[in-house]
């Protein structure tokens, strides 16, 4: 299994159950990248891609509004040119109604897999079942988010616009919005990197190798397949590329020629002792989230396009600090600021199946924003590509002979 972020931690785990010797390999601590960074949300709702229709209408405000939730690295636009032509694609009204049919089909059964994984492997408790708000600013962005509930609904994802009134019940601790789309059958997480510490603790004891080391280099060779890195040279039988945003180059030796680029995501907390909010909420304007967590407010999103290297934006950052600001005025400074990595497809599908040179090396990539909430639904997957069995029609959309 090369990476331990969420995908890998909860396929190992799933296949160390189903007898396998399973090895996990990464650099960094398990579950510590953007498995630990994100939200928090179990996002049932999220059946629509990020390239849409009203995306490519949006085009001008995100790329030139000091607010918006998107940045293009200037220096990186060149590497960045056929992703982002793929991407305007994608946004077409023929491929966002079939990627929106793709990601309902995978994520129908998202919240249930989670309760089953967290109770087993003890991390019921971090497990919160409030739902998840989208807040919108005006009248007319209240309109607006009728049609779009109407449309999650078509796709099966439970959604209610509610009024000024009803959303001051539930969270009398916000200001004044117009109203807000309530995903009434959203989980989240108070805590998801004490989850990924009871995932890595889950796979230990259930058998699993972890080895601290990365891999650059995998080669198939007589005798199975060959993964070398730095000081490290191993034969395995099978591969999961479950790496995240270093997964392209690895897809591409084994024949898979992926295009998956990296999105720079952040988040600001502050530490406190009484909570502010009940549950995640996204001012849909700022396209953040300010989600309440255990003894922290974290205000996380935005994307960035600027490739795997470049240090942190401290103009990312602010933007967010002033996001949060302007829902909760009196934030003092925050207590501390992270930037990760997620991997990014045109098409918001990840990438899901065995490889075009054979099935001894399995993909499990690309989530982009829901990694976390797809995760479990992964694993289960994952497994049945390991044991020569189809998961079903809804990973026939991810597969990487698509491109």
């Amino acid at each position: 299994m090369i990476g331990a972020g969420v995908i890998g931690l909860t396929s190992a785990l799933r296949l160390a159950a189903e007898g396998h010797s399973v090895a996990l390999l990464d650099p960094a601590a398990p579950g510590q990248g953007a498995s630990f960074g994100n939200a928090g949300t179990i996002a049932g709702y999220a059946v629509l891609p990020v390239g849409m229709p009203a995306t490519l209408r949006a085009i001008p405000h995100l790329l030139f509004d000091r607010h918006s939730p998107l940045a293009v690295d200037r220096g990186s636009l060149l590497s960045l040119a056929p992703w982002l032509v793929r991407f305007l694609r994608q946004s077409l009204p023929g491929p966002a109604r079939r990627n929106a049919t793709a990601l309902a089909a995978l994520l129908a059964d998202a919240a249930p897999r989670w309760r089953e994984l967290a109770a087993e492997v003890g991390a019921a408790r971090f497990l919160r079942d409030a739902g998840c708000l989208y807040l919108h600013a005006s009248p007319a962005a209240l309109r607006g988010a009728r049609a779009d509930a109407e449309t999650r609904r078509a796709l099966g994802a439970a959604a209610e616009v509610i009024d000024a009134a009803a959303l001051a019940a539930l969270e009398p601790g916000l200001p004044p919005f117009a109203g807000a789309t309530l995903f009434p059958e959203a989980l989240s997480f108070t805590d998801p990197g004490a989850v990924m510490t009871r995932l890595h603790a889950a796979c230990l004891r259930a058998g699993v190798e972890l080895i601290e080391t990365r891999i650059d280099q995998i080669e198939r060779v007589p005798v199975g397949l060959l993964l070398k890195g730095p000081g490290f040279l191993r034969t395995f039988r099978r591969a999961v590329i479950a790496a995240g945003a270093r997964s392209r180059r690895l897809a591409a030796q084994v024949g898979d020629r992926v295009p998956l680029d990296t999105e720079r995501g952040y988040h600001v907390e502050w530490d406190m002792a009484a909570p502010l909010l009940g549950r995640p909420c996204c001012p849909v304007a700022r396209g953040f989230y300010l989600s309440p967590m255990a003894g922290r407010l974290r205000a996380v999103g935005t994307v960035e396009l600027g490739g795997i290297d470049a240090p942190p934006s401290p103009h990312r950052i602010a933007r967010l600090e002033e996001g949060a600001r302007a829902v909760f005025p009196d934030l003092g400074p925050p207590d501390r600021s992270w930037m990760g990595l997620r991997p990014s497809l045109p098409d918001s599908l990840p990438v899901l199946g065995p490889s075009r040179g054979g099935a001894d090396v399995i993909h499990a990539f690309g989530h982009g924003h829901i990694g976390l909430t797809l995760a479990p639904v992964t694993a289960e997957a994952v497994a049945a590509w390991i044991a020569g069995r189809d998961p079903g029609p809804a990973f026939h959309a991810c597969r990487p002979q698509r491109f």
